[in-house]
Formats: structure tokens, sequence, C-alpha cells
């Protein structure tokens, strides 16, 4: 279960108040002073109730949260909450072997971004984590991610991750594929996506005043420039729930793409989906999105082994990119 700010501020205040040996905390006073702290956190009257406070406190006895020694003392008619091990913190609690595992895995899959210039950083952080935990990673290669060590642009990485996160316009140098010459462009850079072993920017294009996506293999130079950020309201994970790649398409709706296909290649299909919205039916996969290059590529990938049924208009793309391509034989 997530952990909202919310809730790890109560924690941290419940866990202040069970581990004070000179104090007794009874419901209402911990009601109170978690008001209080939340109060003083957001800058507006915030209470508590006290049903919530009981859930807080059981989730933090219970082994999925801290198992914090949290014991009830009755004086008179009421009880006061405290920990029976006045040395125990949630702070200082330790991680349990699962907790340890997914710190290790989350170690390997950084390691991946040590080849990536201006990202040298994560290996300092990682022996100050084997320190810190007293463990360490093995030698052995076991994982390997498909990546492309010689691709241009990978040195843009850190400065375009910093520049989006703190929201700088850029001054960006760009040679498109279909041009000897450079261009220059103003963007306010939006997101980082990664597609077929090629890294792209999406970014709002001042110049033209439109959202546009640059492979970062083209881009030749670019600096921070004080120009007045654009930014985005795109919910990102959900912009591109709607195509494959990373061309998008403002203007064109989402078709049904109705395609047959050899029995050979439906099992790989099912178990590798070209896209989340896709269907098998025997012989027959139908997808919902907006039409795109890069689907295109997938389709023409299969070769004999794929027949567009429908859109038309894609039917007759596919047929004319195939009609070119033996032409070449």
């Amino acid at each position: 279960m997530a952990v909202t700010k919310n809730a790890l501020l109560r924690y941290r205040t419940l866990d202040e108040c069970f581990s004070n040996p000179y104090k007794k905390f009874f419901l209402a006073d911990l009601v109170r002073i978690c008001s209080e702290k939340l109060t003083e956190y957001y800058g507006y009257d915030f209470s508590i109730e006290k049903r919530a406070l009981q859930y807080d406190i059981a989730f933090m006895k219970s082994s999925a949260g801290y198992d914090a020694p949290i014991e009830t003392i009755k004086d008179g008619k009421s009880s006061y909450y405290r920990y029976s091990d006045m040395t125990f913190s949630i702070t200082k609690k330790e991680l349990n072997p699962s907790e340890l595992l997914s710190v290790k895995d989350a170690l390997v899959m950084m390691s991946r971004m040590k080849g990536i210039p201006g990202f040298g950083w994560i290996n300092e952080m990682q022996v100050q984590l084997e320190s810190a935990l007293n463990f360490r990673l093995s030698s052995k290669q076991i994982v390997a991610f498909e990546e492309n060590e010689y691709l241009k642009g990978k040195d843009f990485l850190n400065q375009l991750y910093h520049y989006i996160n703190e929201e700088f316009t850029l001054n960006l140098t760009y040679k498109p594929f279909t041009s000897d010459c450079s261009e220059n462009f103003i963007v306010s850079p939006y997101y980082l996506k990664q597609y077929n072993n090629r890294w792209f920017l999406l970014g709002w294009n001042h110049n033209n005043s439109r959202q546009e996506i640059y492979p970062l293999d083209r881009i030749e130079f670019l600096e921070s420039v004080q120009i007045q950020y654009i930014p985005t309201a795109i919910d990102f994970n959900e912009y591109f729930e709607d195509i494959i790649g990373v061309t998008y398409y403002e203007e064109k709706d989402v078709e049904e793409v109705v395609i047959e296909m050899t029995a050979s290649i439906i099992p790989y299909v099912i178990t590798k989906p070209l896209h989340g919205s896709q269907k098998v039916k025997d012989n027959i996969l139908t997808l919902k999105l907006k039409l795109n290059y890069e689907l295109e590529s997938v389709i023409l990938s299969f070769g004999e082994q794929m027949k567009v049924l429908q859109p038309v208009g894609l039917q007759g793309k596919i047929r004319n990119r195939l009609i070119s391509a033996e032409k070449n034989y």
C-alpha cells in the first residue's frame, strides 16, 4: 500500500509521542497533536478523526507496517499509548529481507544508467548504499538490457532530465533527417521517452506554437535561455496510450485496425501484445489506436504473416510500401 505524505506525517508524529517516556498520550491527545501537525504543514485547518488514527495505530503495529511495539495502558476509565520498548522508532527500523531485496533490485536497474554521460553519480551512490546496508552486489552479470552504447544524443539525457525537472526553456539546434541544414528552435521541454532503442524529447516549440518531438540523435546543441517556460497539463502516461511509438497526430482520431494473422504468429502476438487495446479472436487481431509510421513499421516487420483488412487507407499504405520494397529486389 502506498504511503501518502499525509499518512507519513501522522506516523512520524505518533512515533514521537509513543517514544516519549515522560508524558501519557491518550487518543484525544494524539488526535489533537496530529491535527496540529497537519494544520502547520498544509497551512489551513486540518482535523483527524479518531477512527482514522486508530487505523494508523493498527497499521503501525502490523507486519505490513512497522511492527511497532505499541501497547495500550489502562489509566482510570481511559487508556494511553506508548512503546513497550522505548528505544524503538520507525525511523530506526531496519529493512526487512523483502525490502532489502527490493533495494538490491533497484541498484541493479540503476546500474544500467552507468554508461549514460552525466549519471556517474550513480556509481558513488551505489557504493554508499552497499556500505550502509552491509551488502555487495554480485559481479556476475545476470540481466542484459537492450541498449545501443554507440547511440548519438545520449550525452544530452542528463541535461534534459534536469531542464525538464526545473522547467527551463531551451535553445535547441536540431538537424532533421530530411535536411542538410540545422535549425534553431526555442523549446519548453516536457518529457523524455525511449522507443525502439532511441531516445526522444517532447516539448513545445515556441517558433511554431505547437508540441513537437525530437530524436536526441538529431540534436546538435542545447542550452537554457531566459525565455518564459510554457507548462503543459498533459499526462504523458495517458498521452501515449493511443499510439504505438512516439509519433502523435493531434488531428487524427482513434481508429479500429483489423489484421488477419497466420497461425504461426498468433502465440507471439498474444504473449507480446502490439498495443494495450489489442484483442485476438481466432486469427483476427483488432487494435484501437491512432495510425502512425510506427504502426506501419510494426505491421511490415511481420511480413507475409500479417494482412491488414481495415481501415482501407492503412491497407493501401502497407500494399504500396510492400510493392516499393519488392522493386528493390
